[in-house]
């Protein structure tokens, strides 16, 4: 609560019952939906995001507001992107009447995440988010990630709360069991790590599942220009499409016949009986590279 006030400024489980009651919305697990009803975590996953106050934030599925609110209780703007259109005609008047003075930092963009333009997360003043705040749902949360990693090069920074299975996935290394497609892909924009752990008593209703906090730093420099990502990304599919077979095998969809990958392999550095999992994000730029290096066209 504010200082001297007795207005609540977040959403506990009671507000959060009577919206959906007023609202006539039920959570679905097609659209991954879990409300978050405890505002401590709420304040807990805004600071460990590093918020700060003028920080042009994007967060993926707001529901019925109780992160949002937390971001904006931070001072920052926030563009909410969310695909039910009661939720997101809602979300604006939940924050005038719980945060007034934060109602003109809001915007809604209603639309599909997964189909979301860059155009739609622009603000007033043409500027695109640069701080990624999210509760994700679980169903479509990678996709969503990837989506928003490549609209928006410029997101310097992010925390997004996921299943813990596809947590772990995303900050993973090469090596480790759950090192995989979407952590290759992930780490070609920076550096993931895990933040934390939540508790499944912080939802409405309750999941079946763990949940997990990653977050996000972007490198100071870009890993390639736009067309070697493309490639990389081909080349992580085709391995991990494949992860049994050594890459001299699972490459040949994208490299070409066997005469032709070897040497590509060879000319990157990489023994062509490694597979798919012991590679880094740097270790695929460098394929994509000899690949199109003179000499081994084919």
């Amino acid at each position: 609560m504010n200082a001297g006030s007795e207005r609540p400024t977040l959403l506990g489980p009671i507000e959060v019952r009577e919206l959906a009651e007023r609202l006539d919305v039920s959570p679905t697990k097609k659209l991954g939906q879990n409300f978050v009803i405890d505002p401590n975590t709420v304040r807990k996953i805004v600071r460990t995001a590093g918020v700060e106050a003028g920080d042009r934030v994007v967060e993926v599925g707001p529901g019925l507001g109780s992160l949002t609110l937390g971001i904006l209780e931070a001072g920052a703007q926030v563009t909410a992107v969310e695909i039910d259109h009661r939720l997101a005609a809602e979300l604006p008047s939940t924050v005038r009447a719980m945060q007034p003075e934060a109602a003109e930092r809001l915007r809604v963009v209603r639309s599909d995440a997964l189909e979301v333009s860059a155009e739609q997360l622009c603000d007033v003043d043409g500027a695109l988010p640069d701080v990624l705040v999210a509760n994700l749902p679980y169903n479509v949360s990678v996709p969503i990630l990837m989506h928003l990693l490549e609209l928006v090069p410029g997101l310097r920074a992010g925390l997004v709360m996921v299943q813990a299975e596809v947590g772990h996935r995303i900050a993973a290394g090469p090596g480790s069991k759950e090192y995989g497609s979407p952590s290759a892909k992930a780490a070609w924009y920076g550096e993931w790590r895990l933040a934390g752990n939540v508790s499944r008593r912080i939802f409405w209703p309750v999941p079946n599942v763990d949940s997990v906090l990653v977050g996000y730093e972007r490198r100071a420099e870009p890993l390639g220009s736009e067309a070697e990502r493309v490639l990389v990304f081909e080349l992580v599919n085709a391995a991990f499409a494949q992860r049994r077979k050594m890459l001299r095998q699972a490459l040949q969809t994208v490299l070409g016949p066997l005469n032709r990958t070897v040497p590509v392999l060879e000319e990157a550095g990489v023994d062509p009986t490694s597979r798919a999992e012991q590679l880094g994000v740097e270790d695929y730029l460098a394929i994509a590279r000899a690949s199109r290096a003179p000499g081994l066209v084919a």
